[in-house]
C-alpha cells in the first residue's frame, strides 16, 4: 500500500442521489453512478487519510469484508480514470 492521500481531482464532486439511493460521482460532462460500497470508499478520500489509513477506517467497519485486498485496487483503478489525484 501507498502512503498516496487520494482527493477527488478538481472537477469531481461526489454526491448522493436520495431519490434512487444511489451515489453519484459528477464529473465534467459525465455523471458516474457508483455501485456497492464505491460511496463509502470515495467519502474517506478528503486528502487527509493515506490508502493505509482508509483501510483501517474500512476494515473496523466492515471486519468480515476483504477491504486489504479490494480497496486499494479499486483506488489505483479510479486514480486511473483521473477521478482522484
Amino acid at each position: 500500500m501507498t502512503a498516496w492521500r487520494p482527493a477527488p481531482a478538481p472537477g469531481v464532486l461526489l454526491r448522493a442521489d436520495r431519490v434512487r439511493g444511489v451515489d453519484l460521482l459528477l464529473l465534467p460532462e459525465r455523471v458516474v453512478v457508483l455501485e456497492g460500497s464505491a460511496g463509502e470508499v470515495l467519502r474517506l478520500c478528503d486528502g487527509t487519510r493515506d490508502v493505509p489509513q482508509i483501510v483501517r477506517e474500512l476494515t473496523s467497519r466492515h471486519p468480515d469484508a476483504p477491504v486489504a485486498d479490494e480497496v486499494p485496487a479499486f483506488l489505483d483503478r479510479v486514480r486511473k480514470e483521473g477521478w482522484l489525484r
